[in-house]
């Protein structure tokens, strides 16, 4: 699959070193341009259809970030480049499909590319399509700890689970809300039957309750419900696993 790219970086020679990289070891990569800071940044952003965005964290007149803030609607998946690894969670934050450092491995590259492709083409098979989930029908139920002793859920019931520290929030399709003394982590793994999918670091939803999935800055999910979460970017992939 092609994908439509600008370099967002203030250096000239690191916008070569990486242009170069690009044509000769990711040649499904096209640059349509390149930008020095962020506001030539926006107007490349607002003139052309983009699938992938490398961007410099460092730049006169504003960072990155600043740069996201003022982007209206982001359909396209962002690669962080930078010198500076105090910037990774930020990033993580900002829904980066990838962080490079610099100097620039050719082999992280060729990942970053081939991450941000396989997303690419997997919302592209989507597109449209009615959203149906391979797994099967939720069964079985579960027991969240009580002080007097225990209360038994049917998981076809849970709508989503949302980390609040160590407590775990389960929001469930009756418009009820648990709050329970578990990790997100331990339902992560005591609901691993292949119906809930981890989209967030704070966020497990029923797969089986999706009824739509936008692209937008970071993409995410709408449940039955009309709750939207957003998804991580390092989850896109395997979320869209989920479905035909």
């Amino acid at each position: 699959m092609k994908l439509k790219a600008i370099i967002v970086e203030d250096e000239e020679t690191s916008r070569d070193i990486l242009k170069n990289y690009l044509k000769k070891y990711c040649p499904n990569v096209t640059v349509l341009g390149e930008a020095a800071n962020v506001e030539e940044a926006l107007v490349l952003i607002n003139n052309q259809q983009l699938d992938l965005v490398f961007l410099d964290v460092e730049m006169p007149y504003g960072n990155a970030f600043d740069l996201l803030d003022r982007v209206e609607d982001i359909t396209f998946e962002t690669v962080f480049v930078t010198a500076y690894n105090q910037y990774a969670m930020d990033a993580l934050n900002a829904h980066a499909s990838y962080y490079l450092m610099k100097p620039i491995s050719i082999d992280e590259l060729i990942k970053a590319v081939n991450y941000v492709t396989e997303i690419r083409e997997k919302e592209n098979a989507l597109q449209d399509q009615v959203l149906t989930p391979k797994t099967n029908a939720v069964n079985g139920k579960i027991t969240i700890p009580l002080q007097d002793g225990f209360e038994v859920l049917n998981t076809a019931d849970i709508l989503y689970c949302k980390a609040d520290d160590n407590y775990t929030e389960i929001y469930l399709n009756n418009n009820k809300k648990k709050l329970v003394s578990k990790t997100l982590k331990y339902f992560e793994e005591a609901l691993n039957d292949g119906n809930f999918a981890r989209v967030h670091k704070s966020y497990l939803v029923n797969v089986n309750e999706v009824v739509k999935y936008v692209r937008g800055k970071g993409g995410s999910v709408v449940l039955s419900n009309g709750k939207q979460i957003m998804v991580s970017a390092s989850k896109k992939s395997e979320l869209l696993d989920y479905f035909k």
